[in-house]
This record gives C-alpha cells, sequence and structure tokens, in this order.
C-alpha cells in the first residue's frame, strides 16, 4: 500500500532508529499523527532540546548538560580506577551495578569491517587522566566482540606505557541462563573464568 508522502517520510525516518524495523516505524509513525498536536509538539522539543543541550562531557566523554558531568563532579568516586566502555548507554548499565569508579567513555563507533583506524580515536584525554598517576587500575568494559577485543588490547598497550593495571569484564554465563542453550564461546569464557568455590 502507497502511503502519503509526508507519511512515508516519516516512516522512512524512524526505520533509521536503533531496534525499530519497517513495521514498528509504520506503528509509530500513525501513532504520532493521531497523537494531539501538543503531545507531538512536546516530543519534538525533548528532541531538539536534547539534541542541542546534551554532550560529551570534556573529562569523561559521558553524554552529559553540564560540563564536567555529575559522575566527575562526585568527589565521592573512586579516582584510581577508571572504567572505559564504548558509549554513554554502557555507562548507565554499569552504574546500575553500584560500581563508585571514575569513567571514560569512547563515544565513537570502531568496526573494523569499515577500515575504522585505530588511531583516529582521539585518546588526549584517556591518556592525560593516565599521566596524571591518579589511575591505579583501568577496566575495560567493551562489548565482546572481534572489534572490542581490539580495542581493547590497543587500550591496554595504551595503559601500560603509564604502568597502570589492566582488566576487563568477566565473560560467562548469564544469571538464570541454562547451559544447553549458552553458545561455545560463552561457555569457553565461562571455562576459563571459573573462580574457586
Amino acid at each position: 500500500m502507497k502511503f502519503a508522502k509526508p507519511l512515508e517520510f516519516l516512516i522512512d525516518e524512524l526505520q533509521k532508529l536503533p531496534t525499530i524495523g519497517p513495521k514498528t516505524a509504520q506503528r509509530l509513525a500513525l501513532y504520532l499523527l493521531k497523537s494531539p498536536e501538543e503531545e507531538v509538539n512536546k516530543l519534538v522539543k525533548a528532541i531538539v532540546d536534547a539534541k542541542t543541550r546534551v554532550s560529551p562531557c570534556s573529562v569523561c566523554g559521558c553524554l552529559s548538560d553540564i560540563d564536567p558531568c555529575m559522575i566527575c563532579r562526585d568527589e565521592k568516586r573512586d579516582k584510581g580506577i577508571l572504567c572505559v566502555a564504548e558509549e554513554t548507554s554502557d555507562i548507565i548499565a554499569i552504574e546500575k551495578t553500584g560500581f563508585k569508579g571514575q569513567y571514560y567513555v569512547i563515544n565513537k563507533d570502531f568496526n573494523l569491517m569499515d577500515n575504522n583506524d585505530l588511531t583516529q580515536l582521539d585518546l588526549k584525554p584517556f591518556e592525560e587522566r593516565l599521566k596524571s598517576g591518579e589511575v591505579k587500575e583501568v577496566i575495560l568494559a567493551l562489548n565482546p566482540d572481534l572489534d572490542g577485543e581490539i580495542l581493547g588490547r590497543f587500550l591496554a598497550g595504551v595503559a601500560e606505557k603509564y604502568g597502570v593495571k589492566v582488566t576487563k569484564l568477566a565473560y560467562g554465563l548469564p544469571v538464570g541462563g541454562y547451559i544447553e542453550f549458552a553458545d561455545e564461546i560463552t561457555l569457553r569464557k565461562a571455562i576459563e573464568g571459573r573462580q574457586e568455590v
């Protein structure tokens, strides 16, 4: 079925959002068209406001509307532990665990398939923090895929130049998961990372 051009355009734009497929984009577009105009205007204002007022923190890279961000301003956090993550969404997840160290967020997609070069990453703020001597341990909280492994090894090399201990998140079976349904890589990582009981 052919839609009105503005509706087709809206559906196409919504499909560009992560995890939004054609059917979901269509449902969202139709929902927005049925919504009261003031509700749609609030959504548009919220998007524009976030886009114009939120930017990476100059210290850690976490998205914030103040600089430095609230995490970097918190004097109670352990400045000796620096957790490196790929995106702010990773920080949101890590914060839920009660982690009380500092962060460094890369905020740049690194994809080997797109011929990305590691030297394109701006690591100056990362290195400045390592040079300060406050950081004693860098935790690599990177995605457990090929790109994450390569990026992790590269960052470990940078950190080791400053005599900083480098660790990475453990891999393994999720709580509540079943061994029979685990893929072989996850199962192998779980066996390699086993701990004494």
